[in-house]
């Protein structure tokens, strides 16, 4: 049954460039209107994730374009998350500023490298390390999965979410198990107690 789980989360990752051509707004991965049952943001949060989410990557498109940097914006509970490839280090800052004048971004954590936008193929990897981090997460039985947003960029997994140290210590140890992970960083935001078991992830 584990097995069956990670697969159908492989299958999903590598379908995510497809959905992503076809989806026109995406916030920290889950597609407008598509909220999880488990997610421990309150349903306000989740939505202006996503108009965050949206604001952002229009500004950003409009200074600096496709061509000009490579910039993924993943916000939670309105902690922005910048991941990619900028020209130079002026570019960098200047995105930053630009997230940062968004409406209700409470912080911004800025992991922009300068280097040239990385190719096709990269951001497949990625996005099949992302599958496997997170099917590792349903496999083990101690991970309420639906708590985390997972984000690689050139091998590096950013992990997010509402949980306590606890679980986000065993969540990165997880994931920096999981084959073909260089490093993980985290970028929680810690809450005293869990609001849900991790037995509630079995429960239909």
């Amino acid at each position: 049954m584990k097995t069956n789980k990670t697969l159908f989360v492989l299958a999903l990752a590598l379908a995510l460039p497809l959905l992503q051509a076809c989806v026109p707004v995406v916030a920290g991965g889950i597609a407008a209107g598509a909220l999880s049952a488990d997610d421990r943001r309150t349903l306000g949060a989740q939505t202006e994730d996503k108009a965050i989410y949206a604001k952002a990557e229009g500004r950003i498109g409009e200074k600096f374009g496709k061509r000009d940097a490579h910039v993924n914006v993943t916000s939670f509970n309105r902690k922005v998350l910048l991941t990619g490839e900028v020209p130079d280090v002026l570019a960098k800052a200047e995105i930053e500023k630009i997230v940062g004048g968004i409406e209700n971004v409470a912080s911004i954590v800025n992991e922009l490298h300068v280097a040239g936008a990385s190719s096709l193929t990269a951001r497949t990897n990625d996005s099949i390390l992302t599958g496997k981090v997170k099917g590792n997460f349903v496999d083990d039985k101690d991970i309420l999965a639906n708590a985390f947003k997972v984000v690689t960029e050139a091998g590096v997994v950013y992990l997010m979410g509402l949980v306590t140290r606890e679980e986000g210590d065993r969540a990165a140890t997880v994931a920096a198990r999981t084959s073909g992970v260089k490093q993980v960083v985290k970028v929680f935001e810690y809450v005293a107690a869990a609001p849900r078991k991790p037995e509630d992830n079995t429960k239909k």
